[in-house]
């Protein structure tokens, strides 16, 4: 019995409470009557535009039952059969102008549009065909844009604008002519998306897909002259299952390493004996960074999406992200110095395959900087996705096969490891270290619950012998720009901060089986909790296979000389838009001598570049030399911490002044008369 009646609503003949619920669907939801919709989130905005959550109200005629506050009294039906009409039209005319080759599609048995054409009936569609083929962006190391696929829910507009702060694409064209796209309609590999894929994520059909590298692997493991090893990610394991019916959060990395054999992978390790690496690694740097007051707050740096936004969006702040490599790309050439100094393989023949939750590590591990000898360190990522797809293409029946171990030494780790998975898994793994160092006593209590949870920025504070420690943790790339936003403010006074681009933590990633609720994402952290309890180290300090690798492979140790060269990188600043340029003063017809291009991105902006640009145009002008030299706008020259930058021909000035650039143009034009 509902003791508040005067708060309820009737839903279907249903009396159903309204508990602070945003609309008439959350509402729904929560009594169990599943409306259908495409482009709506929880996390996001409230759109309302795929009109397939209609429903009638007493009174009112039929709604948006997402748009629609619940009030006291109200009356609703949801499954008429003049709504169930027009959601089947809705379905038929996004079919109309629909690729509806469903059995090529990556989406294919996982597709909404699919689910909800074959649970409403829709055997034919009555619309005349409007679909014309458009090509498909294949340019991204990280995700593939099938344009053919959209159906204008804007579920990814808004999560890359609303969530992820970017912006990276969005809606052009009006009416008939609406699509969605990068600016300026161009690649996503030219435009700033960081490769989170969060897109992907939430896009209900295959217009956005993680990039399949599986065929690629598969060429490598029929190699005979390749020894291929493979790491598995801490988020793996709990996440895997469910693509064979399993639970969220059920451990599973018995059964993944039985199948990696099976599959045909030399040698199976786990990515949380890198992730120890890692701990032991950042904590020396920020014990020394904290002790020397230097570069605070230091920002964890192992999701590439957060390192790739930092890089593009706060130059100024590189110097703030731990040196530390990702475990990833930690691991990689440990394991080939490892296996080419005993003999088991050449390193240029040692394959490494990395089994991620995320779709950014494709991208990160094909960086120049991760190059040895034109080999690269990790050389296939392959996400939780493609993993499934390779198990059931190889005939294997994973939830009949009996767990196996891993290989040693690299598959043995602690709990703190394991912990990397989940938001927050990082700072406390790193918390496990630092404070036992500074105390100098072992540990007995290694949990830190400050740090956990599933809130967007979390602040925890600790007391360790008299030294304040001030930390933060956060997920979600709108959430990191408030931190570093803050941090420029200069009123900032965290000591670490822990940043992950997905929402949860690698947990979420968007190379994970795809999931729309928080429970999901909560279920499979409290698996890595549980796995860390059952485990007998928790410290990544205790690892001993750990500290016996640093001893014969790593010279200098923790912090040392070989550790800096294969387990410690540098940052650079990243163009936002690629290959876009701008003319501001251009003769028509003529052919200039002389492209002068001056960057308007963000960093120069702010150090005089929209005047200098005008300063520029106002002297070609007064000195007659219009149709002798090209003024353009541009956006980056990858140099944003030292601008103005201006390119005259060949040359890039930095710092660029007026007359710096005055002389430049002079100089450049007299060359060209003699």
């Amino acid at each position: 019995m509902i003791e508040n009646a005067a708060n309820t609503m009737t839903i279907n003949g249903m009396a159903v409470p309204i508990e602070g619920e945003r609309n008439i669907l959350e509402v729904a939801r929560k009594a169990g009557i599943e409306i259908p919709t495409f482009c709506y989130h929880s996390e996001l905005s409230i759109y309302g535009a795929c009109r397939l959550c209609l429903v009638e109200i007493e009174g009112r005629g039929i709604q948006a039952s997402c748009s629609v506050p619940p009030e006291s009294g109200f009356v609703v039906k949801t499954h008429t059969e003049e709504i169930r009409e027009m959601r089947r039209v809705a379905l038929e005319l996004m079919l109309a102008d629909h690729d509806q080759n469903c059995t090529l599609c990556p989406r294919n048995t996982n597709c909404k549009l699919q689910t909800l054409t074959r649970q409403f009936g829709v055997e034919n569609v009555r619309f005349k065909r409007r679909f014309q083929p458009k090509p498909v962006d294949r340019s991204s190391l990280s995700l593939v844009r099938d344009p053919n696929k959209c159906i204008l829910c804007g579920d990814c507009v808004r999560a890359c604008e609303e969530i992820q702060s970017i912006g990276a694409i969005g809606f052009s064209g009006r009416g008939a002519n609406s699509c969605v796209v990068p600016p300026f309609n161009k690649n996503l590999a030219d435009v700033e998306c960081v490769n989170c894929g969060l897109c992907s994520q939430v896009c209900p059909v295959g217009a956005l897909t993680p990039r399949d590298d599986v065929d690629q692997v598969w060429h490598e493991i029929n190699n005979p002259e390749k020894f291929v090893v493979v790491q598995i990610a801490p988020a793996i394991r709990v996440a895997i299952g469910e693509i064979f019916g399993g639970e969220p959060g059920s451990v599973e990395m018995g059964r993944v390493a039985a199948a990696l054999r099976l599959i045909g992978f030399d040698q199976v390790y786990d990515t949380s004996f890198a992730a120890d690496m890692t701990v032991l690694e950042e904590a020396h740097e920020f014990i020394e960074r904290k002790k020397k007051g230097e570069h605070l707050p230091q920002f964890t740096s192992c999701c590439p999406a957060w390192v790739k936004f930092a890089e593009q969006f706060y130059p100024d702040l590189l110097p703030n992200l731990s040196s530390c490599r990702s475990p990833m790309q930690m691991f990689s050439p440990v394991i080939k110095k490892v296996l080419s100094e005993t003999n088991v393989a050449e390193w240029k023949n040692v394959v490494s395959v990395a089994i991620m939750p995320c779709t950014a590590k494709k991208y990160e591990c094909k960086q120049e900087k991760f190059y040895k000898d034109n080999i690269p360190d990790t050389d296939y990522v392959l996400t939780t996705q493609e993993l499934g797809r390779m198990i059931k293409a190889a005939g294997v029946n994973f939830n009949n096969l009996q767990p196996q171990s891993l290989d040693m030494p690299f598959g043995f780790k602690s709990g703190a490891g394991v912990l990397f998975g989940a938001t927050g898994g990082v700072t406390e793994a790193v918390l496990r270290c630092a404070v036992e160092e500074l105390k100098g006593v072992k540990l007995d209590s290694v949990e830190f619950q400050e740090v956990r949870g599933m809130k967007d920025t979390r602040i925890a504070e600790f007391n360790v012998d008299g030294m304040k420690l001030k930390l933060a943790v956060v997920f979600g790339l709108g959430a990191a720009r408030k931190i570093c936003d803050w941090i420029r403010s200069g009123d900032c006074d965290l000591d670490l901060i822990e940043i992950m681009a997905c929402p949860g933590g690698c947990v979420g990633g968007a190379g994970q089986p795809v999931c729309y609720s928080w429970e999901t994402r909560t279920k499979r952290a409290d698996g890595l909790y549980c796995s860390d309890k059952m485990l007998q180290l928790h410290k990544s300090q205790d690892n001993h296979l750990l500290l016996e690798t640093y001893k014969k492979y790593l010279d200098g140790g923790i912090g040392g000389h070989t550790a800096h060269e294969l387990l410690h990188t540098q940052y650079r600043t990243k163009r936002r838009i690629s290959g876009l340029i701008m003319p501001v003063l251009d003769d028509a017809g003529t052919s200039p001598r002389l492209h002068v291009s001056v960057c308007v991105g963000t960093s120069c902006f702010i150090r005089g570049s929209q005047t200098l640009l005008k300063q520029i145009v106002e002297y070609v002008e007064s000195r007659n030399l219009v149709n002798l030299v090209q003024v353009e706008a541009t956006f980056c020259f990858e140099q944003c911490d030292k601008g103005p930058t201006v390119s005259v021909g060949e040359q890039v000035v930095t710092a660029a002044t007026f007359d710096k650039i005055a002389n430049a143009i002079t100089a450049e034009l007299d060359a060209v008369v003699v």
